[in-house]
């Protein structure tokens, strides 16, 4: 019964003076000196403008490899070539373009002499008909070459040629097989249509050989603001990779001026995973405007298809990012001196510990690993993380899944350690073991 009452006693004390330094906090907070409310207040804006950067950090970021990138830009619109809306739409444009040029009339010269009169008959009974059955034909070959490999091949290869006219296109000059006119960037389909034309010939129809040349447009991107968009496209494209860094070094600075570093760095984390992941749902409510104001002669689907295939890279730059300001915040918060990030780091001692002990009574043991990990275990942490860190900066394109799987590789390299240096007693000629160094993720 005393027991009870020691550590009720006890209980009691430990708030009470948990109270007075909480106490103490507050009244050192307000009679600090102007100097420090003024940092305080530099380190709340620095973080606060890092914070409002990065989301734009991350399109400057996009616009940059997308624009300035060849490479990653064909690797981004060749799917584009296979979708089935895609295929439909260029199907459609190019069927209604062969069909304004398509003398039907002309078709009766193809045929034999003793035959005319009959077909003349025929057709005029026909009447409206005819038309919507040559319609069908061509579309079905143009729908057929559209799903070719000789499409797929185009597309990528014309891509390739014309992608300092998508740079042009983006920044409201120049030509070329993407322009940029009444606030719509079209690709031309003169190419594919040749391609259908022959098909056309080669099935019969010779009056399709006598079409001259045809240019019609397929549509990329459609807007009304666009003019304004290639303004601010042009200014990110320029940013490019500068504007995250900027990011990071005012999060950065504003930690470092902070009274609270730690509780800094968790806040500005969280807040950079935040706005971005702003960000990417803002591109998902985006979607559903444009294309609700799209034009009625352009394919929603189609449409829909280019807005996926030219955001992806975007997406999953957003994905990143929260992925990582996340890592970060959980980092700092498990390796600071709070109840609960101490309970977590007991937690993940002991469970290692136990694991260490039942491998010991079954008879393994490290050797001289042990040793070696217990005298140099915070150099072998740091050495981990860096190794970590070298990885992440060395990825070409890091998507979340990348840093969620180092987060984890790291957490079991650190397992590891944790458990080769784990019990034992140091030898005479060793130092004394570090402190374990908790798990920075």
């Amino acid at each position: 019964m005393s027991d009870e009452g020691s550590a009720a006693r006890h209980g009691a004390r430990d708030e009470l003076q948990e109270l007075r330094d909480r106490v103490a906090t507050l009244e050192a907070e307000r009679t600090r000196p102007p100097k420090h409310r003024m940092k305080s207040l530099l380190a709340a804006v620095l973080i606060i403008l890092g914070c409002v950067l990065a989301p734009l950090s991350v399109v400057s970021a996009w616009a940059a490899d997308e624009v300035g990138d060849t490479d990653r830009y064909v690797a981004t619109v060749a799917p584009l070539a296979s979708d089935p809306d895609v295929q439909d739409a260029v199907a459609n444009r190019v069927t209604d373009a062969l069909m304004t040029r398509l003398d039907l009339s002309a078709l009766l010269s193809d045929a034999a002499p003793e035959e005319r009169p009959r077909l003349e008959k025929a057709l005029g009974k026909l009447g409206d008909s005819l038309e919507g059955a040559v319609r069908s034909f061509v579309h079905d070959k143009a729908r057929a070459i559209a799903a070719s490999d000789a499409f797929e091949t185009i597309w990528t290869e014309a891509n390739r040629k014309i992608h300092a006219s998508v740079n042009k296109a983006l920044t409201g000059s120049g030509g070329g097989a993407v322009r940029l006119e009444n606030d719509t960037v079209t690709l031309d389909l003169g190419p594919v249509v040749e391609l259908v034309k022959q098909r056309l010939v080669d099935e019969g129809m010779q009056v399709a050989g006598r079409i001259p040349e045809i240019h019609t447009d397929f549509t990329l991107v459609r807007s009304d603001d666009i003019g304004k968009v290639k303004t601010y496209v042009r200014l990110l494209q320029i940013l490019g990779n500068w504007l995250p860094v900027l990011a990071v070094l005012l999060v950065a600075g504003g930690v470092l001026l902070s009274q609270r570093r730690r509780r800094a760095l968790v806040t500005g984390a969280l807040a950079v995973a935040v706005t971005t992941g702003m960000l990417g749902i803002g591109l998902r409510i985006f979607r559903v405007v444009y294309l609700d104001a799209l034009p009625a002669g352009v394919s929603p689907e189609a449409a829909g298809a280019v807005y996926d295939t030219m955001t992806h890279l975007l997406q999953t730059m957003v994905r990143m990012v929260v992925a990582l300001g996340v890592v970060v915040a959980l980092a700092a918060w498990l390796t600071g001196p709070g109840r609960r990030a101490g309970l977590v780091r007991g937690l993940w001692t002991s469970g290692i510990g136990a694991v260490r002990s039942t491998a010991d009574r079954a008879g393994l043991r490290t050797g001289p690993v042990g040793p070696f990990v217990r005298r140099y275990r915070t150099w072998i942490v740091w050495a981990l993380v860096v190794v970590a860190l070298v990885v992440y900066l060395l990825w070409s394109y890091p998507t979340g899944w990348v840093v969620v799987g180092l987060a984890l590789a790291l957490l079991l390299a650190l397992a590891v350690v944790e458990f080769l240096g784990a019990g034992g007693a140091a030898t005479s000629d060793e130092e004394a073991p570090s402190e374990s160094v908790a798990p920075p993720v």
